[in-house]
């Protein structure tokens, strides 16, 4: 998956082909919340406007920009508020194109190829965690395998199983075969993003669920699933480099993992309770019809709403409790 994805010049997110828009005919392989028009940035700037504020911070972080949509959307609404905006993105092609995009902000964005050693600002991850490589495990006659790739006799993909010790965080119940995923590169990230934020937060938005509802005994096909032309499939080995590979985030592993590298959870909630609490709802009314009909993919049941979540993770150990989750917070449930 990591080749798959980011291998240079070959991966996915390697080479210039178009990957975000709103439909087939752009080109584009898939639509992200900032894709849908300016509201998304513009209500998520209420929460980050407020957690730089109760941070006592001035820089915004985000990782994995994508197109650039969102930054120009949080600049525009933050103004001088933010001093700083450092983009941290693996993919070159996707860099230049936000380079082109911001070029108004000049030197006010700028992107880091590695971490420094202290950090304090209020970072961003949309749809960044869903992108990184997972392990498969294969639960077959009731022995636990790591699913892997090898090559067949003709040189092509295909799938091949080892018995493992891995287990996934969480009993399965049951004895039918079973494939699923499991996150440590996901975790590794939000490990070293603790070790390096001094003092601020962060907002990690993504699909995904608890780990009682991602390691439900019929969920026994797993999330890992690919997109091109907005459409979806099933098989990573098929056309490798052209089409996005992605799995969805375990929160309670993610959670979890901040926590024992000392972050403090503020908070986990849907996108669509989120971007309410946020006030959403107020700003619909004033949208032109055609952005409003957008915008409401944010927030129903069927689309975003409420398989996307927002996590919210502080370090610094200022006591405050996000706007987004005033409502309808579900850190119990992690």
């Amino acid at each position: 998956m990591q080749q798959a994805l980011y291998a240079h010049g070959l991966g996915y997110y390697a080479h210039g082909s178009r990957k975000f828009g709103t439909m087939p005919a752009s080109g584009s392989d898939f639509v992200t919340a900032p894709e849908l028009g300016p509201v998304f940035g513009q209500t998520l700037a209420v929460q980050l406007r407020e957690a730089l504020e109760a941070t006592g911070t001035h820089e915004l972080w985000e990782f994995g920009a994508g197109s650039g949509a969102l930054a120009e959307q949080l600049l525009g609404a933050l103004g001088e508020r933010v001093r700083r905006y450092t983009i941290v993105d693996l993919s070159g092609s996707l860099r230049a194109r936000q380079q082109e995009r911001l070029a108004a902000w000049g030197t006010r964005v700028q992107w880091a190829d590695r971490l420094p050693e202290a950090i304090e600002g209020v970072v961003v991850g949309n749809e960044v965690l869903d992108a990184m490589p997972v392990q498969l495990l294969l639960r077959r006659g009731g022995i636990w395998h790591e699913r892997g790739v090898a090559l067949d006799a003709g040189g092509a993909f295909v799938w091949a199983d080892r018995p493992t010790e891995l287990r996934p965080p969480v009993e399965v119940v049951g004895e039918h075969d079973y494939l699923t995923e499991i996150h440590p590169q996901a975790e590794g990230f939000v490990r070293t993003l603790a070790a390096h934020l001094r003092r601020g937060a962060v907002f990690l938005i993504d699909y995904g669920f608890p780990d009682a509802e991602y390691y439900h005994p019929q969920r026994d096909m797993g999330t890992l699933v690919c997109h091109r032309a907005h459409r979806v499939d099933s098989d990573p080995l098929a056309e490798v480099g052209t089409k996005d590979i992605t799995a969805h985030v375990n929160f309670t592993g993610i959670a979890l993992a901040a926590q024992e590298a000392g972050l403090q959870v503020l908070g986990y909630t849907t996108q669509a309770r989120f971007l309410f609490n946020c006030g959403l709802l107020q700003r619909l009314p004033q949208l032109p019809p055609e952005q409003a009909a957008l915008a409401t993919r944010l927030v129903m049941e069927h689309e975003m709403g409420e398989l996307f979540k927002v996590l919210a993770l502080g370090a610094g150990g200022a006591e405050w409790r996000p706007l987004g989750f005033a409502q309808g917070d579900r850190t119990h449930r992690l």
